[in-house]
């Protein structure tokens, strides 16, 4: 049982077996499929926002939003909070030289961006990875607040983001279907990088107001899922949190000590 709801929520790297899960998923008749998932995964059914009852498909209860009570955002103006509820799979800096190591393989920035200029904004700077299990809470929130500068999508094939996806997928933070929002912050550029897990599009965005406000829902992902943050460097940034920590949204991951 458990690994057939791993497939469906994780789906694949083939376009056609994806396409058919992501179907599947999306239909009534994945409904009676909801409670062993919640079940297996072990979901907190208290925070969901409506009964279990409620939900008629497996996707639907896998984009389920959380009742009102359940993030506290810190609304700190010099604090950088968790987009997501996740585990914080690696961190660290970024070198003068635009590359970084995630889970032992080297990504370049202007790779992942798609431009060599705004690869320059974040060099020396810092980066953030939130991985995103079947458990979890999988809408994705600003994590400052701010104005937003771009917006475009980037490459096409896409391997799954779980460790076995890491591992055999051709370094996919920089090959995913991605979105790139570019954030301006009163500390300086944010650029928010909601990585897909499969070969059609799994990021569904919400929000399309040019102003926002921390905490504010962004969008979510239909399946498995990562995102990445890139942060202009500042002397003054300081991480929070080491790397294999659980986060939610709205807990502060870092701040600009002033």
């Amino acid at each position: 049982m458990k690994f057939l709801l791993k497939n469906v929520v994780e789906l694949t790297g083939n376009k056609y077996s994806s396409m058919l899960l992501k179907s599947f998923a999306q239909s009534r008749l994945s409904k009676p499929l909801i409670r062993p998932f919640a079940k297996t995964y072990a979901i907190n059914l208290k925070e969901a926002e409506y009964p279990i009852s409620h939900y008629q498909s497996l996707h639907d209860f896998f984009t389920r939003r959380l009742n009102n009570q359940v993030h506290t955002i810190d609304y700190s103006t010099n604090t950088l909070v968790s987009p997501t509820d996740a585990q914080l799979s690696d961190m660290g800096p970024i070198s003068s030289k635009q590359r970084f190591y995630i889970k032992h393989q080297l990504y370049f920035l202007d790779e992942i961006l798609g431009s060599s200029d705004i690869a320059k904004t974040y060099e020396n700077g810092f980066f953030f990875i939130f991985y995103l299990s079947p458990r979890d809470y999988h809408r994705f929130h600003y994590p400052m607040t701010g104005s937003l500068t771009k917006r475009y999508a980037l490459g096409e094939k896409s391997f799954p983001v779980n460790t076995l996806g890491m591992r055999l997928g051709q370094s996919p933070f920089s090959t995913n279907y991605r979105i790139v929002s570019e954030l301006s912050t009163a500390y300086g550029h944010i650029a928010m990088i909601k990585i897909g897990a499969l070969n059609i599009n799994s990021i569904q965005l919400t929000n399309s107001r040019s102003k926002f406000n921390k905490g504010e829902e962004l969008g979510y992902f239909s399946f498995g899922s990562t995102v990445l943050l890139l942060i202009e460097p500042n002397q003054s940034f300081k991480p929070l949190l080491k790397a294999n920590t659980t986060v939610r949204v709205g807990q502060p991951i870092a701040k600009w000590v002033e």
